[in-house]
């Protein structure tokens, strides 16, 4: 039934119709009983994938991960304001990986609403702070415009998350029609006075750098950068990126550090810094006697654009227009015959094995917290791969995000790197991975510890942990059985404790398809 057709279906069916309409075919789930309606709307609606998952915010960090794969946006259905607020932390690191994702939330009746019912909140209060845009279903007749203006608000100019609120009374009565569909909005070109400018100041200065994110960080992208790099301009990313392409012959910037004295000291000597698809840096968090800005005092910030633009684009406008040529190479191939025997288990080792058998074409969700860097610094001559970080510091996202990124590349494999304590966030997602049978291994680095915060509680000046200090850190008593909890959920298993264990579960899990956890034991 297209736009204009006898208004025979439920708001929810125009909802979701007009929603497959514009291209939407996923659907990350955790319904209550006002969205009943949106539920079986998806029966009259093959074109959309319904995942259920057990908690809100794997559907969201699923919705996240699915949008920086595929460049567009899933569906999520969740239950009033209460379901919003599980799923929260994964839309905040949504948002700040500016990835579209449409949040549609079921409401109390309208005839209801004014009972204070026990599931009763103020959802716009909730969801406005993590919206790009909001609004609510108000009538039957514009549910179809209102599903199509949130698809076309999810890409912004800067994407983003956005949410509908669906009455549940509008969701079953009938008399609502679809909408027309919308075209998927293009990127947005940085103008060519920025251009101008920026290569201009790029050609006037000493040593300078640019600092980048987004579609700079794609194949293209990234050959604009090495162009810049073999021009004599220090070529930076964000510390966390939504995604990158990396791996043998591909370009690696460098990574800015995560720690504000480091990156300070990175960008010390610059005279300007051209900023690109992303802001100027700041520190995650302040601290005694440090500056929460990261530029040096006295250099030169210019901005090209923010997230909004086509970074990659406008990067290699700036490299024709500063006659930049030869571009910088890129990673050599890693050794594909890593020996494991007698090494030691660490971070820095996992790596290489991981990178000696990372299949081509991989796609990494990293959330391993502490364990990562050394992760992402030994696999950059790892076969070419993409890798998408954690966004927004909210813990958590790793594993839901590897279920929507395999689900929107059911070709490629998808590794996840989660520690202990975040993965114990959105464990949940493992039953999710074994019900839809995805391409995925998870690798937990278990340290019985929340060690990212041993490390901060020296550094912001907090003194010596006490006994109840040391209690609220650590994560034994009682040690977690991450093999026997993913094996319960469905999901292959094992535990491992010493590298050449690692190097034989990981060759095992490579070669088979579906889901498989490793749990690595790096307490000692």
């Amino acid at each position: 039934m297209a736009a204009g057709d006898s208004k025979a279906i439920t708001g929810a069916q125009a909802v979701v119709s007009s929603l497959a309409d514009c291209g939407v075919d996923v659907c990350f789930a955790n319904p209550g009983t006002s969205e009943m309606h949106l539920v079986t709307a998806l029966d009259s609606e093959p074109r959309i994938r319904p995942v259920l998952c057990l908690f809100e915010g794997v559907a969201t960090g699923a919705a996240d991960g699915y949008a920086r794969i595929s460049g567009k946006p899933a569906l999520t259905l969740l239950h009033l304001g209460p379901g919003y607020l599980n799923g929260g932390a994964n839309i905040h690191n949504a948002r700040r990986a500016y990835a579209p994702m449409i949040n549609l939330i079921g409401d109390h009746a309208i005839s209801h609403a004014d009972l204070d019912a026990p599931l009763a909140s103020d959802i716009k209060g909730l969801a406005g702070p993590n919206s790009i845009w909001m609004d609510t279903v108000g009538s039957l007749d514009e549910a179809g415009e209102k599903a199509v203006a949130a698809f076309r608000a999810s890409y912004g100019p800067a994407p983003g998350p956005v949410t509908l609120i669906m009455p549940a009374d509008l969701a079953w009565t009938a008399g609502a029609s679809r909408a027309a569909a919308i075209e998927t909005p293009g990127s947005v070109k940085a103008p060519d006075a920025a251009i101008s400018q920026a290569a201009k100041a790029l050609s006037e200065a000493g040593q300078a750098a640019v600092l980048v994110s987004g579609s700079a960080l794609n194949a293209e992208g990234l050959k604009a950068c090495a162009r810049l790099a073999a021009a004599g301009v220090k070529v930076f990313t964000d510390t966390f990126v939504p995604r990158q392409r990396r791996g043998t012959g591909v370009f690696a910037p460098a990574k800015l550090p995560y720690f504000a004295e480091a990156a300070i000291e990175a960008l010390s000597g610059i005279e300007l810094l051209v900023v690109a698809g992303t802001k100027p840096p700041v520190a995650f968090f302040a601290y005694p006697d440090t500056r929460g800005e990261l530029t040096p005092e006295g250099v030169a910030t210019l901005q090209v654009g923010g997230p909004e633009i086509d970074s990659g684009d406008a990067l290699r406008r700036i490299a024709d227009a500063i006659g930049a040529g030869q571009s910088a190479p890129g990673p050599q191939p890693v050794e594909k015959s890593a020996d494991a025997a007698g090494q030691k288990l660490s971070p820095n080792t996992i790596g290489a094995v991981l990178a000696a058998h990372m299949p081509a074409d991989a796609i990494v969700s990293d959330d391993g917290v502490t364990a990562s860097l050394p992760i992402f610094l030994q696999t950059a001559g790892a076969e070419p791969h993409d890798w998408l970080s954690l966004m927004g510091g909210a813990i958590g996202q790793g594993m839901p995000a590897a279920i929507g990124a395999a689900i929107a590349a059911p070709d490629r494999k998808v590794i996840c790197l989660t520690g202990d304590g975040a993965g114990m966030y959105t464990n949940q997602s493992l039953w999710t991975m074994a019900r839809e049978n995805l391409d995925i291994v998870t690798i937990v680095f278990v340290n019985h510890a929340y060690r990212i915060l041993n490390i901060e509680l020296s550094r912001t000046g907090a003194g010596e942990p006490g006994a109840a200090a040391k209690g609220l850190l650590n994560l034994g008593r009682p040690e977690i059985d991450w093999a026997g909890m993913a094996s319960a959920m469905g999901v292959t298993a094992s535990a491992v404790s010493d590298l050449a264990g690692f190097d034989e579960a990981l060759r095992s899990a490579f070669a088979a398809h579906g889901p498989h956890l490793i749990a690595v034991n790096l307490a000692g």
